[in-house]
């Protein structure tokens, strides 16, 4: 053999050995490793894996829970996130996470992994993505001179975003600097908003300034349950707060609801009335959903912050069957419905003929039998003494 034939084979067999070894890596590569977005909004995370050429992949998902070893939790599945999370598969091995609706809890490090149709083919992708949830604050400060407010988060956020600043309802300014100065005597209300999520406003007069923020702009609870309604205030130095009164904004031209303690046996006044108030409302009804606001007298003046309240919403509970008409060997769906979402992930309790059999936010029967007819209800962990109206379950025999 020449030296030039042997040259030749030697840099085929090493080419051919670079190509065995790549079709051979198990990998994962994450678009980006960290996220930082607003609560209220929606998130991609996309990767792309590469596995052997002889496997063929049968499996993938998104985690970020996993117990013992091997059982990891598909996050699809995970009652976090019911109806939060699709999937997205292309062509080239990737793959793309979308969660809508996104909550502060939903901060985690989220991770990819896929199975193949080989044995010990399994792969998780590490670190993975970290995702941190944040809301929008107004934070004031002032000087002799100026007033700056600034757009708060508790990261900062990807994508370097448009901030913009409202003032009474109409813009005043879009930059990308989350700070908004002003150098005049004001009596207004001011938030910001990042791609269509808007903060909390503040209300600002002059150099020292009136200033509420109410702890939730919406809350939703059950009908016979209670309610701490709250906010936090500022005021001009030398005002010391003789009253602070609670009321409902009133429809069209209804005169605002004074809310005063005692008020119908279930009204109490909390806080410390000099900085922070509360409001408790007790034995909740449907009819008491409204927004609601705070006014108080200083010692000097009396204000009333023209920014929105927080609003209420009181719901009932139903149980909710799909398909409405129901055949042996279906697959059907009994939901815990109400009318708006209930904070803080709420745990389900299902019950059947009036016992417990299971907790989750939907009940699936799949497939469904004669065995599974009866009368269905559901409460809220919690609030068990709140149950839902119950919902006959009938089983049609299939036809033959």
């Amino acid at each position: 053999m020449s030296l030039r034939t042997a040259g030749s084979v030697l840099v085929v067999f090493l080419w051919s050995v670079a190509v065995v070894l790549s079709q051979n890596v198990w990998s994962v590569t994450y678009t980006t490793r960290s996220i930082c977005t607003l609560k209220g909004s929606t998130v991609e995370m996309s990767c792309s894996y590469t596995y052997p050429s002889w496997h063929k992949v049968t499996t993938t998902f998104w985690f970020i829970k996993k117990f013992d070893v091997e059982i990891y939790v598909n996050l699809r599945n995970d009652s976090d996130y019911n109806g939060r999370v699709t999937y997205h598969n292309d062509k080239t091995n990737g793959h793309t996470l979308r969660i809508t609706d996104l909550r502060e809890s939903d901060s985690a490090t989220y991770k990819f992994r896929f199975i193949t149709d080989q044995t010990g083919g399994k792969y998780s992708g590490y670190p993975g993505v970290t995702l941190s949830v944040t809301d929008l604050q107004v934070k004031v400060t002032t000087t002799l001179l100026s007033t700056t407010l600034t757009c708060s988060t508790t990261c900062t956020l990807t994508g370097n975003p448009t901030y913009i600043w409202y003032r009474n309802s109409k813009i005043v300014q879009e930059a990308s600097s989350p700070s908004y100065s002003f150098y005049f005597q004001t009596e207004d209300s001011f938030y910001c908003a990042v791609k269509g999520i808007k903060s909390p406003a503040v209300s600002v007069e002059g150099h020292s300034y009136f200033h509420v923020t109410y702890t939730y702009q919406r809350i939703c609870t059950l009908n016979g349950s209670s309610v701490d309604i709250s906010c936090s205030y500022t005021y001009p130095s030398g005002h010391t707060v003789s009253e602070t009164i609670w009321y409902t904004k009133g429809k069209l031209n209804e005169a605002p609801q004074i809310l005063s303690p005692g008020y119908g046996g279930r009204v109490e006044y909390l806080g410390n009335m000099q900085s922070d108030s509360i409001l408790r409302i007790t034995d909740l009804r449907e009819e008491d959903s409204a927004e609601y606001k705070i006014r108080f007298r200083t010692d000097k003046t009396t204000w009333e912050p023209t920014i929105p309240g927080t609003t209420l919403t009181v719901t009932g509970l139903q149980v909710k069957v799909t398909p409405p008409t129901v055949t042996e060997g279906q697959k059907v769906t009994l939901t815990c419905s109400t009318t708006c979402t209930l904070g803080d992930n709420p745990t389900y309790i299902w019950y059947k003929n009036g016992h417990v059999t299971n907790q989750s936010t939907s009940l699936f029967l799949n497939p469904v039998s004669s065995e599974d007819a009866g009368r269905y209800s559901c409460s809220v962990e919690g609030h068990e003494d709140l149950p839902s109206a119950e919902e006959t379950l009938t089983v049609r025999c299939e036809d033959v």
